[in-house]
């Protein structure tokens, strides 16, 4: 191997494990991006940090500061580019200039408007070439969502049902407990401590008074409440939900949208329960507006939402191409039934030529479940 080709493969060993430690916090830095950083000197980790989530110090920070003297003629290899802007913690860029650190490697420019390149050039304005691109990849799809807000605004979308073979969510007389395992279950309330806010129709809270929460086994065993739960948002267009729905109670925010359609006397009584009601325009079928929703969580620093269903909601976000990403657990039952609802309603593709093919497509075992995740076509 020649001495270039060493170097190309140890850089890539080297970024492999700052992505490995962005991995363990993914999930819980909403509203910033998972960061992880590696100090490197003569060939062997000299230290290395992730960032823990607001307020915390930097990624390259907690490095640098663990290295201490010893980050004198480094590399840095972080999964970002290092920021240049002051907020609750000073510029990792400033911090890098001061610790004396030679080269820094990151996997991608970070498109907050505050850095996007300007961490780049001030690192190579003091001297330090700051080379981006090794881990592009993997670093932008495990901030993906973060990558979205950024660029667009705007929550990454996550569409999330549990199906039986044929497609059922339910029987036709509406029973849905349980179509999946127990192991599939706990998937989902882990997936649920990792995003900010989770959606659902009016339907699904009629039928199944879920409480939408996100619940952890502790170490007996024992089922609790995550530390983190996202924020529940039901689509309520006419005003149905319940005062004492389960999803309005304590556990979690809840933001209830609606429309002018339903009754001020019903808004007032959702709000006095500690929910919000936000209420947004129509669309042409008199459901609560999906864009005008996903602006305002957006503004909220809404990163990432999960939507659950039911078949009617999924529809409505799949039919304006509003979905990012798909998570399909699908169980080895067969429901039957004409009437028995499936896990994506709404008008559909009116040939086979026009449905949505995943791709970067993953299958995983959940217990007796099979867990389908996938991108549907668009920009990687």
């Amino acid at each position: 191997m020649t001495q270039s080709a060493q170097k190309d493969s140890e850089a890539g060993e080297f970024m492999a494990r700052a992505l490995a430690l962005a991995r363990e916090t993914a999930g819980r830095t909403s509203p910033n991006p998972a960061v992880g950083a590696v100090v490197v000197k003569d060939g062997r980790i000299v230290s290395e940090g992730c960032y823990e989530g607001p307020g915390s110090p930097h990624a390259e920070a907690v490095a640098l500061a663990i290295a201490g003297e010893e980050a004198r003629g480094t590399t840095l290899y972080a999964t970002l580019e290092p920021c240049c802007h002051r907020g609750r913690t000073p510029p990792c860029a400033e911090a890098i200039i001061q610790a004396g650190v030679a080269e820094v490697r990151f996997a991608h420019l970070d498109p907050d408007t505050r850095t996007s390149g300007r961490g780049q050039a001030q690192l190579e304005a003091a001297g330090i070439p700051a080379i981006g691109g090794e881990g592009a990849a993997e670093a932008r799809r495990i901030n993906e969502a973060y990558l979205k807000h950024r660029t667009t605004g705007l929550p990454f979308v996550i569409a999330k049902f549990a199906a039986s073979l044929d497609g059922k969510i339910a029987t036709a007389g509406g029973d849905a407990r349980w179509v999946s395992g127990e192991p599939a279950r706990a998937w989902v309330h882990r997936l649920r401590s990792t995003v900010d806010a989770i959606a659902v129709g009016v339907n699904t809270v009629l039928a199944d008074d879920p409480q939408l929460t996100a619940r952890l086994a502790d170490a007996n065993g024992e089922s609790r409440l995550a530390e983190r739960q996202p924020l529940r948002v039901i689509l309520d267009s006419n005003g149905r939900t319940p005062r004492d729905a389960k999803a309005l109670g304590c556990g979690a925010k809840t933001l209830v949208a609606t429309t002018e359609a339903s009754p001020a006397a019903w808004r007032r009584e959702i709000e006095e329960t500690g929910a919000q009601v936000a209420v947004l325009p129509a669309d042409a079928e008199g459901r609560a507006s999906l864009p005008p929703l996903l602006e305002q969580l957006g503004q909220s620093e809404v990163l990432t939402l999960l939507v659950e269903g039911g078949g009617i909601l999924l529809g409505s976000f799949f039919d304006q191409g509003l979905v990012d990403k798909v998570h399909a657990v699908i169980a080895p039952v067969i429901i039957g039934g004409a009437a028995a609802p499936t896990a994506v309603a709404g008008e559909g593709a009116a040939r086979m030529a026009d449905a949505l093919r995943l791709r970067e497509v993953t299958v995983e075992q959940l217990g007796e479940d099979v867990l389908v995740t996938g991108y549907p076509p668009g920009e990687a």
